[in-house]
């Protein structure tokens, strides 16, 4: 769940509401306590300015509206769209204008500053980095988008009723405010707490938008920009190797293998971290927080999809092991990569030290989040009082962008791998991927996933794929690796819980006595031996969740079969714009058949 409760503001400039128009609210005047005339003196001004900016990066602790979730009980603006609900009519967005329009107030009104330049710089570096975060989400969403520089007067007529700008122009636009935070912010660490936006922070979100950008060109072929992939790949390639090199960042590994990982997500301080490139800090003291208890057992669970993709502890496949669509529960997790049963609730998980089993539920698939869930008591205080640090960007994902950037680009070495994802695998005990041995033998369920990816590095490119999934899964970046890679089919396709290999009493604390009982109705509730007398007893009412095999198999969803789920390619790919918006200003045009 995106956290949208981080407090960095000095004072708080008050938002402005966009209820319809481009126009309202492109030229309005400032909303605010302060005006130009009065402010934007100073480098001191800029600095207070830019901390109301940052509510616009928020820490993420869940893969929701993606294949690594089960099912979702909430509202679901994906689930809607893969279900045929979605339409110019109903849909949201298009109304986080005034994002944008707060960040070209100061740029702007920043030509009156006087002081230290570099100071000066650094600022509006900070400035255009969040630009470029929103028009990046605006391409993702949207695809092409008007581009605007600066505030919109009464007079700018034309430009606040202009078309949707190519997303070539936009991109580049995005780049060049990246590669300028980059060159102008500064590498303080803010006494290494890691809580502001640094230069390595451009870095690592101008490598993401290139390995983005790259990638969707090279696999979205409808697009014709095939021939202009290359040049993003090289940038997310190089400036991630610039991270690597001169930013100090290192994997978090102590020797303790998966409690390193773990520590990652549910610590009660981050700072000094140095895997951590930015971080949200929460503490009680500061009367900041997060809600991170809620991803245990609220409104979803994981996937068989994602626990299919963790490898087995010798570094084989999982899905290669005969019966491996037979494994039961407590199986599933014998001799898998640690990082399974940090991701996904294992066999015999305690919410506090000592404590009973937590048991899972059946109609939810029974496979629970934990990773980012508080282990610690103290620091789980209840609804929005939760007080972990939660990581925003952090030195894998740029490892792991290195890798694919350069095996998309044809010149990933061993050495490579070595220095990048043979790291993360290093930190939890598993095997080393071999480039030779990955492209020699391709993973046949990874290819099946993937169908466009080919050529000689197909294994290696697929495994990095694996690797980016089970390391990073649970921080928000699923859904946009389907987006790029156009595999947005495999939301298409019906999720799958844990196998039930019979009705009646089920193991799921790994004691090897019966903890819950699943039956076919109330009145085909026998006795279990063992099963203790206030156990949970569960039926398959058919309209929840049901078994792919009747009286045995995966657990499937009732709404996958009363709402089949269907992706329609490229349409999906984006969103439509509002009907109100596109009725206002007739040269929005819809495109990829909204």
């Amino acid at each position: 769940m995106k956290n949208k409760y981080r407090v960095y503001l000095l004072f708080v400039l008050p938002a402005v509401l966009m209820t319809a128009c481009n126009k309202d609210f492109l030229q309005r005047n400032p909303k605010t306590e302060i005006t130009s005339v009065e402010f934007f003196n100073s480098p001191g001004d800029l600095e207070t300015y830019t901390n109301g900016m940052y509510y616009m990066l928020p820490a993420s602790s869940d893969d929701l509206f993606s294949d690594n979730i089960s099912i979702y009980n909430g509202g679901a603006e994906l689930d809607n769209l893969i279900r045929g609900k979605i339409s110019p009519d109903n849909v949201s967005g298009w109304d986080n204008w005034g994002d944008l329009r707060r960040i070209n107030f100061m740029l702007d009104n920043v030509y009156k500053t006087t002081g230290d330049q570099t100071a000066i710089n650094h600022f509006i570096g900070i400035a255009r980095f969040f630009r470029g975060l929103f028009y990046f989400n605006m391409v993702k969403r949207y695809g092409d988008v008007p581009w605007y520089s600066h505030v919109m007067q009464t007079s700018d007529q034309a430009m606040i009723y202009k078309a949707r700008d190519p997303r070539t122009l936009v991109v580049d636009s995005i780049m060049a405010d990246l590669e300028f935070a980059a060159t102008n912010i500064s590498t303080n660490k803010n006494g290494g707490t890691n809580t502001r936006v640094t230069k390595w922070v451009a870095y690592t979100l101008l490598a993401r938008v290139a390995l983005y950008e790259g990638t969707f060109r090279e696999y979205h072929t409808d697009l014709n920009l095939q021939s202009t992939a290359q040049a993003y790949l090289q940038r997310a390639a190089t400036a991630s190797d610039t991270i690597m090199n001169n930013g100090g960042f290192a994997v978090y590994s102590t020797g303790s293998g998966a409690l390193d990982f773990r520590a990652l997500f549910s610590s009660n301080s981050l700072a000094g971290n140095k895997e951590v490139i930015f971080l949200q800090r929460n503490d009680v003291k500061l009367g900041v927080a997060n809600n991170t208890h809620v991803v245990l057992d609220w409104q979803w669970a994981l996937s068989r999809g994602l626990a299919n993709d963790f490898l087995m502890t010798d570094g084989t496949p999982f899905t290669s092991q005969s019966n491996y669509d037979k494994e039961g529960f407590v199986q599933m997790f014998q001799n898998r990569d640690p990082r399974m049963a940090e991701t996904i609730m294992p066999p015999g998980f305690a919410t506090t030290p000592g404590g009973s089993p937590y048991l899972i539920k059946p109609d939810f698939g029974g496979m629970l989040q934990v990773k980012c869930y508080p282990r610690d008591p103290a620091l789980r205080g209840g609804w929005v009082a939760d007080y972990t640090d939660l990581p925003i960007f952090r030195y894998a994902e740029m490892l792991l962008t290195n890798a694919e950037a350069k095996a998309e680009l044809g010149t990933l070495t061993q050495p490579d791998l070595d220095k990048t994802v043979n790291l993360l695998r290093r930190r939890v005990g598993m095997p080393d991927l071999n480039m030779a041995g990955a492209n020699a033998n391709p993973d046949a369920a990874q290819a099946a996933m993937y169908p466009a990816v080919s050529g000689a590095n197909q294994g290696v490119l697929l495994e990095i794929r694996r690797e980016r999934r089970v390391e990073m899964a649970c921080e928000g970046l699923r859904w946009n690796d389907l987006l790029r890679w156009k595999a947005g089919s495999l939301i298409g396709q019906p999720t799958q819980g844990i196998y039930i290999p019979a009705l009646g009493g089920l193991d799921v604390t790994g004691d090897g006595n019966p903890d819950i009982a699943i039956w076919q109705n109330p009145q085909s509730v026998q006795p279990v031996p063992g099963l203790p007398a206030n156990a949970p007893q569960y039926y398959l009412d058919g309209s929840s969740y049901y078994l792919s095999g009747g009286t045995s198999g995966f657990i499937l969803f009732g709404k996958d079969q009363s709402q089949p789920r269907s992706f329609i390619d490229p349409k999906y790919y984006y969103f439509p714009i509002p009907t109100q918006q596109t009725v206002l200003n007739t040269n929005l045009k819809q495109e990829f058949g909204w």
